[in-house]
């Protein structure tokens, strides 16, 4: 067995979540960290790497598995699937019929926001709000 839930739980919409225990080492989840908040077993798979960390929480259909990460204050709920090397954290939150394979997901745009894009080697720096951007390309964003 991978994990256990341990007694340590959380009430979140009416649903009682319980953090989780790694009762042997995987990945880079060593055996006895404590890791993040799921409602039941059949959200996090006992295979592979997966694993919910810190403060983040997966309940409802929703599913982790493969090598999926998911952290931060990150929610993961509904029927959504985060699995294969995906990683879902910050403040992020994925529901409703959504599956995350592969990459980073950090947060949702919402009606008409605007998302603004800046490249840099091959890869796009994604932010909202007003952002400076020094000559080494670190982004900081002033107003999210």
């Amino acid at each position: 067995m991978k994990y256990t839930l341990t007694k340590n739980s959380i009430e979140v919409c009416g649903k009682k979540l319980f953090q989780i225990k790694a009762e042997m080492s995987f990945g880079i989840v060593k055996k006895g960290e404590l890791g993040g908040y799921i409602e039941k077993v059949d959200n996090l798979s006992q295979d592979g790497n997966a694993w919910v960390y810190g403060d983040a929480w997966v309940y409802g259909n929703a599913e982790v598995y493969g090598d999926a990460r998911v952290s931060g204050n990150a929610r993961v709920y509904g029927d959504a699937e985060v699995y294969g090397d995906a990683w879902v954290y910050g403040n992020a939150e994925v529901y409703g019929k959504i599956k995350i394979s592969f990459g980073h997901f950090f947060g949702m745009r919402y009606d008409k926001e605007e998302i603004k894009f800046k490249e840099n080697e091959g890869q796009e720096i994604i932010y909202k709000g007003e952002a400076k951007f020094d000559e080494e390309d670190e982004i900081e964003v002033i107003q999210p």
